[in-house]
């Protein structure tokens, strides 16, 4: 009986999903490969990180040193000049979805090196990793972008106009 319980015990807590998991299970096709936020905060080299969300969201905080290029308005002009196709690139949004088509649109045009940041700013700042505001100064605020998206932000100051 206790092997039994042990084993149920086991599955469940192996193979359960945050919610997190199971929305870009839903939204996304995993085109872009994922890059978890524990490894990009303890990286050795300084990748290229690319904020798709909009200029409001990121105006409220985003990852330090990360680079606004939009979403509905992107545009291949707004990556940073020196970005050369072979350099490593994470894009991230609020948890995964709209980057992970920022990130096909790059890989299109020839990038190899494109990772999306699993769960995104919400997941960053759920794992305690700081964000800094539009003056670089480190907030609590994280911009929420809905009602709906929200409950994926456990941690921070939720904001939904700036």
């Amino acid at each position: 009986m206790i092997r039994i319980y042990f084993l149920l015990l086991w599955s469940i807590l192996g193979f359960s999903q945050t919610p997190i998991d199971l929305a870009l299970k839903a939204y996304n096709s995993h085109s872009v490969p994922y890059i978890k936020v524990d490894k990009l905060a303890t990286m050795q080299s300084t990748p290229v990180v690319l904020d798709t969300r909009t200029k409001k969201e990121y105006d409220t905080s985003h990852i330090k040193n990360a680079v606004h290029v939009g979403f509905d308005d992107f545009s291949l002009n707004r990556l940073p000049n020196t970005l050369s196709k072979n350099q490593m690139i994470i894009v991230y949004c609020s948890i995964g979805v709209r980057s992970e088509n920022i990130g096909e649109r790059l890989i299109n045009e020839g990038y190899s090196k494109v990772y999306n940041l699993y769960g995104g700013i919400f997941e960053w700042k759920n794992n305690g990793y700081s964000v800094v505001d539009c003056n670089n100064e480190i907030t609590e605020q994280v911009h929420a972008y809905s009602k709906k998206w929200s409950q994926y932000l456990t941690k921070g100051e939720k904001v939904y106009e700036h």
